[in-house]
């Protein structure tokens, strides 16, 4: 997802030095951003993500055996095995969604997806079988956000035409997951914006400074305006009164948001300025990213033909497709590989594997 017109820098919590500071990239820095996903570079060799190191980065918090055993405790379901294998490692005040569930309060789901092609990949599938899974368990609305602005903001090649058409073919792919029709609202942005939903675009956009945005994001003098303000538009359908059909007029229904760690900067900035909106915080579960074929160093990408398995690939595709570009975890040579066994922490199909 990746725009040259925005610099590759590190994102953190304000305050805003502290921010500045990580933007200064060096070699063996890793960089994840909503716009580029990249390991560290040690010895001249990029390594694969460390999420410890983006726990730290970010300040988030490590789920622990102890919050998911309350979370069995107060749901009475066991864990999804995305949550009990790691997939989703991190997040911000998910006890607080336990409380609310415990004491009978309100809250909902948000996902979304920027659609820059007509058909997803499975890593982009992940948030979805998740929030199928937490919508099941919680029986409560699930809203999903179609960037098709922001797609048309940030890659250039693209016509606003070609943005709508790819969103609208992506509903199909994930009204396919499964969720509750009556209990789940899909909806483009170029379609959706407007009354109450832009009320509170221009709220938090209001309350959002440019130096913020650009320790945020990084955003340069060669960004255009629309990029500077999309997060506002992301951080919108984080406060329930955007969506009145829904709620009606409350503005105590809290939001929790599975999705990828590199959208965490957008919510940070949600979560500073929802108080002062009086609105909850949202809540998030942050997911680690489905490798590349060519492995763990990077994530699957939707303009990288190679790199992805996507929803419309046939049998005969897939399967050439890991023959010829999955990186494998075996040896360098067939003694060796005898010797020592092949390397699971490195092989893409056994990663797969843990996912699927």
């Amino acid at each position: 997802m990746a725009d040259k017109t925005l610099p590759t820098t590190k994102t953190d919590v304000a305050p805003a030095e502290e921010v500045a500071n990580l933007s200064v990239a060096s070699e063996a820095e890793q960089n994840i951003t909503p716009w580029t996903v990249e390991g560290a570079v040690v010895n001249g060799e990029q390594q694969a993500v460390d999420y410890n190191k983006l726990i730290a980065q970010f300040g988030t918090r490590k789920i622990t055996p102890e919050l998911l055993e309350r979370f069995t405790t107060v749901t009475g379901h066991e864990p999804h095995l995305y949550l009990r294998r790691g997939i989703f490692f991190s997040h911000r005040d998910l006890e607080k969604i336990l409380d609310r569930h415990e004491q009978g309060k309100p809250f909902y789901l948000y996902t979304g997806r920027g659609p820059s092609r007509g058909h997803m990949h499975v890593g982009h599938m992940t948030p979805f079988i998740f929030c199928k899974w937490l919508q099941d368990v919680f029986d409560v609305p699930l809203v999903v956000q179609l960037t098709d602005d922001e797609k048309f903001l940030f890659k250039k090649e693209l016509t606003i035409d070609q943005v709508h058409k790819y969103a609208i073919d992506t509903v199909r792919e994930i009204a396919a997951v499964g969720f509750k029709p009556e209990k789940t609202f899909i909806f483009s942005n170029l379609d959706y914006m407007g009354g109450a939903f832009y009320r509170n675009v221009l709220q938090i956009s209001n309350l959002v400074t440019l130096s913020q945005a650009r320790s945020a994001f990084g955003f340069v003098g060669e960004s255009n305006i629309g990029q500077v303000h999309f997060p506002s538009i992301q951080a919108a359908p984080a406060l329930c009164s955007t969506f009145p059909g829904i709620f009606g007029s409350r503005k105590d229904a809290a939001c929790l948001i599975p999705c990828g760690i590199d959208q965490d900067p957008y919510f940070r900035i949600t979560r500073d300025v929802c108080p002062r909106l009086k609105h909850p915080k949202p809540s998030l579960l942050h997911a680690r990213f489905l490798p590349a074929l060519q492995g763990s160093k990077s994530k699957m990408s939707s303009s990288i033909d190679s790199s992805a398995i996507f929803m419309n690939d046939t049998p005969a595709q897939i399967k050439n497709k890991i023959n010829r570009h999955a990186f494998s975890g075996g040896r360098t040579s067939l003694e060796e590989h005898r010797m020592y066994g092949g390397d699971p922490d490195v092989d893409v199909s056994y990663q797969f594997l843990t996912y699927f």
